[in-house]
């Protein structure tokens, strides 16, 4: 595992170019956001394997931990029990360079997790990873606000508990970290999340930072079915040496 941590934060430096920060007001492209297509559409029709995703899945482990669950800091997120076609479109965006990821580029490429076989293998092993039972959460001084913001703005796309929707690409967002939720959304607000749904871009340009806050610490109390989450302190048995 210390190997690849050190390799980790020299790729990490390596390719950090590979940013392309959209400044706030430039208009983005984002017409084709999930018009699929080759890495994405082939991994989609492949049968995964469950060897090879636990073997893919050591490599992603460096950063989002054994157990899939990140950092409750928000520096990496929780990518336990992430729909099957989620994690294959982000993946597949992040290695043809559809969404900016320079972290985790080099982590995705063939070289290091194979082809797109493993990039379904590796879909379907997080996909039945249990979930965070104690994700970070905001600080709960507006959740009326939120909700309301939720039920309004929301609900369409990732569902009335934030469990989102695998045949149409839109992720579960309940049970993420706070941290995590609000930079991506400010990310997809500027235009630098370029693989994001336009619908959501459009949508969300009027909120003010209370409404951030409010919807997205409601969205992090979301809690998943109690089948999907995981005892405190469960440990992956997978990787228990």
């Amino acid at each position: 595992m210390k190997g690849i941590t050190m390799k980790k934060a020299l790729l990490s430096t390596v390719f950090l170019a590979l940013a392309m920060p959209v400044m706030a007001g430039e208009k983005v492209d984002t017409s084709s956001w999930n018009q699929g297509g080759g890495e994405q559409d082939e991994a989609l029709h492949l049968t995964p394997d469950h060897q090879n995703g636990i073997d893919t899945y050591e490599v992603c482990s460096a950063c989002h931990q054994l157990n899939g669950w990140g950092l409750t800091d928000g520096t990496f997120p929780q990518i336990a029990g992430q729909h099957f076609n989620v994690t294959i479109k982000q993946l597949a965006d992040i290695r043809a360079l559809n969404r900016d990821n320079p972290t985790m580029y080099p982590f995705a490429l063939p070289s290091e997790i194979g082809g797109a076989q493993s990039i379904a293998d590796v879909a379907a092993y997080i996909e039945k990873l249990p979930m965070n039972p104690e994700n970070g959460v905001g600080a709960g001084d507006d959740l009326e606000l939120g909700e309301k913001l939720y039920k309004d703005n929301c609900v369409r796309c990732h569902g009335e508990t934030g469990e989102g929707n695998n045949e149409k690409f839109y992720p579960r967002i309940h049970g993420q970290h706070y941290n995590y939720l609000v930079r991506q959304y400010q990310w997809i607000k500027e235009g630098k999340r370029r693989n994001a749904n336009p619908d959501m871009v459009q949508q969300i340009q009027t909120f003010t930072d209370r409404d951030t806050k409010a919807v997205l610490d409601y969205v992090s109390r979301l809690r998943p079915p109690a089948e999907m989450v995981a005892e405190p302190g469960w440990v992956n048995p997978d990787f228990d040496w």
